[in-house]
């Protein structure tokens, strides 16, 4: 399609956001990305990169800067709440899948995508409003009354995503009554208790907590949680709510001393509503298409929501360069992915992963989205 000459514009600089907008300018596309926020706040909060996603941030050139920044996990390590039996244990590595799990602070993650692109085409505090197609361009209205154009439009823009809104209809997501407790602080706090060297999951009969560091010195840790508990103080951008560490603790007084060890040290915490969406019917509406949270997001609990946002950057880009025509490009997009993002989704939403047994787990950390055939294959997901 004259790869070259085709222009897109990403709405949202998030993961997802940035992560497609290295890999369209590595498929030689013109990119601009609009983000409503005004700059990027450090909230506290650590993420896994596991070996299908890392596959795609080593392709866009940044997994040896996250290397020097990141805690390299020896396994998952999945625990009993109050006993600590081990139930079931995967170690992760790079032989394995080919690549490493790396667990790391967020805004790290972030600031590393945002280096792989030009500056100059990131625009700051640009709140869409609307979108007009007409005679093969799309124009987006931004609420300070500017407008830009581009032959097509990527919705990388969350779970509350406004060029979804403006594509499918507007929703509500869904909150099924669980609330996540997180925090990162400095492990000097805990006095010397050593938290191990895997990413562990402790799971409770209602509830778990996630444990681990987010750099190679150990020097900070990090944890999330859910428990149940209802969101009637939710806003519509409760990412940086906070939350009460004495509920917190009360909420896990049943577990396990090295639970404990965590959450004593503690010296504050955030909280945010755990929220998900049924699998949308369609992606793309003509020239706009949606990436990530904005149509597949899900809970937290495989570690997969901005793994598969950048799973998706590099499956759309290899489609708008393989594909003759934007909407035959993102159709198969589309078709590719959907089968992928659904079948995480409903795992995840169960939070049944790796609690036990011995299940296949190649399906989701050996996948390549760079290298995937693009052709539908469903055995494969």
């Amino acid at each position: 399609m004259g790869a070259q000459k085709l222009s897109i514009a990403v709405v949202g600089a998030g993961m997802g956001g940035m992560a497609v907008a290295a890999t369209l300018r590595q498929a030689g596309i013109d990119v601009q990305v609009y983000e409503q926020a005004t700059g990027f706040a450090r909230i506290g909060a650590g993420i896994q990169m596991m070996p299908n996603s890392m596959k795609v941030l080593r392709a866009i050139g940044i997994e040896e800067r996250l290397r020097q920044v990141a805690f390299q996990p020896y396994s998952h390590l999945n625990r009993a709440s109050d006993t600590g039996e081990v139930m079931r244990e995967l170690p992760m590595p790079e032989s394995m899948f080919g690549a490493p799990y790396l667990c790391m602070h967020r805004a790290d993650l972030h600031d590393a995508l945002v280096s792989a692109v030009p500056s100059e085409i990131l625009h700051l505090n640009k709140k869409l409003t609307g979108l007009n197609q007409s005679s093969g361009q799309v124009t987006l209205h931004f609420a300070d009354g500017t407008r830009a154009h581009a032959d097509a439009v990527v919705g990388a823009d969350g779970v509350h995503s406004v060029v979804r809104d403006l594509i499918v209809g507007p929703d509500m997501p869904i909150h099924k009554g669980r609330i996540a407790y997180r925090a990162v602080f400095p492990s000097a706090l805990m006095n010397g208790f050593d938290a191990g060297r895997s990413r562990t999951k402790w799971w409770g009969p209602d509830r778990h907590i996630v444990v681990y560091y987010t750099n190679p010195t150990r020097r900070e840790i990090y944890f999330v949680t859910s428990v149940p508990e209802p969101a009637e103080w939710m806003t519509r951008e409760s990412w940086s709510a906070k939350g009460d560490v004495h509920e917190l603790r009360a909420a896990y007084e049943g577990f396990h001393p090295d639970v404990r060890a965590v959450l004593d040290a503690c010296p504050d915490c955030h909280k945010w509503a755990i929220l998900e969406r049924e699998p949308l019917e369609h992606w793309s509406d003509g020239r706009v298409v949606l990436l990530g949270d904005a149509c597949h997001p899900m809970t937290p609990y495989m570690a997969q929501g901005a793994a598969t946002a950048i799973e998706d950057a590099a499956v759309l880009a290899r489609c708008l360069k393989e594909v003759d025509d934007i909407e035959a490009a993102f159709e198969v997009y589309e078709a590719h992915r959907k089968p992928r993002t659904s079948r995480i989704q409903a795992i995840s939403s169960a939070n049944t992963w790796m609690k036990g047994g011995d299940g296949d787990t190649s399906w989701l950390y050996g996948y390549d989205a760079c290298n995937v055939p693009l052709t539908v294959a469903t055995e494969s997901y």
